[in-house]
Order: structure tokens, then sequence, then C-alpha cells
């Protein structure tokens, strides 16, 4: 080999040095991972100061590092407003240097803060919205969608519900996208399997008065009154449920989006009977019961499946980057989707589309009677497979084609 030759060698494998593991680095030598969630609005409870706990119990436990290089947890309040939560995604990437979001309640901010990420090249990992959409139409390849879909929310939950009797539907439906969705997935499930939907009412957001709906699902003679809605209008409607005698009848109440502080703010003489699946509860192993001690300590409430699967995500990410020796967002969605998903026992991976797939638990609300303490507020009833609860994965957002 001459000595051009030689010198051509050199810069060779230097550059491939430098673009392969051994330039494998830390971004400004901390990983930055920012809480994007609503801290004073309706889902403060089901995230807010639980999911920046749940974000610094993840960072905690991993050591405090990764690399050699810290990890340091920030949050923010996005207000519940997609152009806010876009303006603290673009200053947190562009000025903060974070290298991961995590949280986003409310479809239209987690996709707002999904198209920031995707074009600032930086990573975030969705655990609170529930729209299909996040994978089955605008992925990426360092997006990742944690919690229960649409899809998983309603079809599994329908299914089940069908299959324990509940023939015909009638739907109380919160009129937005959110409430169509749920509405219209869990309908072509049961029309599928046979079944008929025998009514709807539709109400605005923040309806504070339910009756004339409520009325109108019992006379309605379904085997099932199903509430598309969630947060307040889901409690609400509940609460008022109960007055007018539904959960004391024959009728099957079911929900889709339903959180375990929800249950507990209603209370087991209105909840009881209430039907629905989760992707979590905290006393579904000895995993998830050490760790909603821990949480319940710093809190004093029980963990919500969004800042379960907020830790989850947090852990898994952390792993990622110490397995790509990079926080660089390509190679670090990579590892996580080559990897394992520790998740409270339960076996789980991430698809090539950043879906979590895993086998949903249906639910039902126990009595008073039923209850051993504060929180022993769920029963198991069955376990929903993968295949019935997740769509398939859209061909196009596999890994590195919807980039």
């Amino acid at each position: 080999m001459n000595r051009y030759a030689a010198g051509l060698c050199g810069a060779a494998l230097a550059l491939a040095a430098l673009s392969g593991p051994a330039a494998a680095q830390i971004s400004d030598d901390v990983v930055r991972i920012g809480v994007l969630t609503d801290l004073s609005g309706p889902y403060a409870d089901s995230g807010g100061r639980g999911s920046v706990v749940a974000a610094e119990m993840a960072a905690r436990d991993f050591g405090g590092a990764v690399k050699g290089k810290p990890v340091e947890i920030v949050s923010a309040d996005h207000q519940n407003k997609p152009d806010v939560a876009s303006s603290i995604a673009r200053r947190w990437y562009d000025v903060d240097r974070v290298d991961a979001i995590v949280d986003l309640p409310v479809t239209a901010i987690a996709l707002a803060v999904q198209a920031v990420s995707k074009e600032k090249h930086r990573t975030v990992m969705i655990t609170a919205a529930a729209t299909s959409d996040l994978t089955a139409k605008t992925c990426s390849p360092t997006s990742s969608h944690w919690t229960d879909d649409t899809h998983a929310l309603t079809a599994g939950t329908a299914r089940a519900v069908f299959e324990r009797g509940g023939r015909s539907w009638y739907f109380i439906t919160v009129d937005h996208a959110f409430g169509h969705a749920l509405q219209k997935e869990a309908t072509a499930v049961v029309e599928s399997l046979g079944g008929r939907v025998v009514g709807t009412s539709r109400h605005p957001i923040n309806t504070a008065d339910y009756s004339s709906f409520l009325l109108q699902a019992q006379s309605s003679g379904s085997d099932v009154v199903a509430f598309a809605s969630v947060g307040d209008d889901f409690t609400k409607a509940i609460k008022q449920a109960n007055e007018f005698g539904l959960t004391q009848g024959q009728q099957t109440l079911t929900g889709f989006l339903v959180y375990v502080t929800d249950i507990k703010g209603l209370g087991l003489p209105v909840a009881h009977g209430l039907t629905f699946s989760s992707a979590f509860y905290w006393d579904q192993s000895d995993a998830s019961r050490a760790f909603a001690k821990r949480f319940q300590e710093r809190t004093g409430a029980m963990p919500t499946k969004n800042q379960a699967l907020i830790y989850t995500a947090v852990t898994h990410y952390l792993k990622a980057i110490d397995r790509a020796g990079t926080d660089e967002a390509a190679a670090a969605n990579r590892a996580m989707r080559e990897m394992p998903v520790a998740f409270f026992d339960r076996p789980a991976t991430l698809r090539a589309d950043g879906r979590l797939l895993y086998d949903p638990t249906l639910y039902r609300v126990k009595t008073e009677a039923a209850s051993k303490g504060p929180w022993d507020l769920y029963e198991a009833v069955r376990t929903i497979p993968q295949g019935e609860a997740f769509l398939p994965m859209n061909p196009a957002c596999a890994a590195g084609q919807n980039g």
C-alpha cells in the first residue's frame, strides 16, 4: 500500500470511528427529559405533579445518570392549549437542550408536540393522549405511544362487554373528535359481532346537566350505556347516572378512558359495577404494588396508568441510551424498539412504529363490601389479548419509513 492510499485508509477509519460507536455521546453532557403536562387543569390528577414525580422516580431508580452523565427532569404546564405546548416544546429543544418530552394529555396537544419533535429530530414519548392516529397516521421513528389508544380502549372493552351479554348499546358521547373516535371504533366492534347501537346522545364539553341524555339511555332498554368521554365530563355523567338509578339497574355502564383517580373521586357507592379496560392498575402485580407504595409516599395517591407509563417510558428510554451509547434520537429510539419493556411484570414490547404492545385487562369497579381498603377499587374480569386491542401496524409507519 502506498503512502497516499495509506493516508486515505487512515482518514476513512477516522471517519468511521466518528460516525460509529466510538463517537457515541450524550449531547450537552446531560440527559434532559421534559414532562409536558396539565399542572392546573382537568387532567392534573391523572397527570400533573404526579407525572413529574413518576419521571423523577425513574431517573433516581436508574441511578441518576447514564453513561456517566446526569439525568435531569424539567416540567411545564401546557394549559391544555396546543399553541402553548408547541411553543414550550420548541423552546425546550432549541434553547434548553431537552432531549425528550413525555406525558402530553389531550389529542391536539400530543399531535402538535409530535410534529415539533419530528421536525427537530427529538424523542417524544406519549403516555396520556389516546388517539390511535399517533401511530396509524402521524408516526415517526423518534415517537412512541405508550398508553392504550382509542382502538384499544374501545375494541377490547367493547368485545369483552359484548361477550358478557352486552348486545345492544346506547352511547353518551362528548361532542368532539376524541368522543367521536371512541364511539366510532366501539360501534364497529359491536356491529361486527352482531350487536347494535340503539341510540346516541351527544353533549358539549363541560356539560353540567346530563339528565335528558341519561333518561333517554335508560328508556332505550339497551344492555349497555357507554360513556365516550373523559375527565370531568365522564365523572359528572356517572354521578348523575347514579342519581337516576342507572347504577342500580340491569344496564351495564362502561367507560373507555378511566383513571383510578376518577373512581376514587366518585366513590364505590357511585362507581361500583362500572366496566372498562386499562393498561395498568396499582394492585396488578408485586412490581406494581412496590412502585405504587413508593409513589403514594411522595404524592398521597396511587399512580394512575399515565403516571405508571411515564415511569416505564422514562426507564426504558434511559436503558436505550445506555445501550446505544448516545441520546441521539434515531439511535436511542432504535434501541428502544429492540429491547423488551419492563412493564411491572407484564410482557410488553415497542413495535417498529412506536406502539407499545401488551395485553390490557378488563376491570369492574368493586362494591363497598368487596373492597378491603381506600384504594382497593378494581377487580379483574379478563385479559384482553393484544391482537384484539391494537390495530395492525401501518406498513408506512415502520421505523425509518416515516421520518
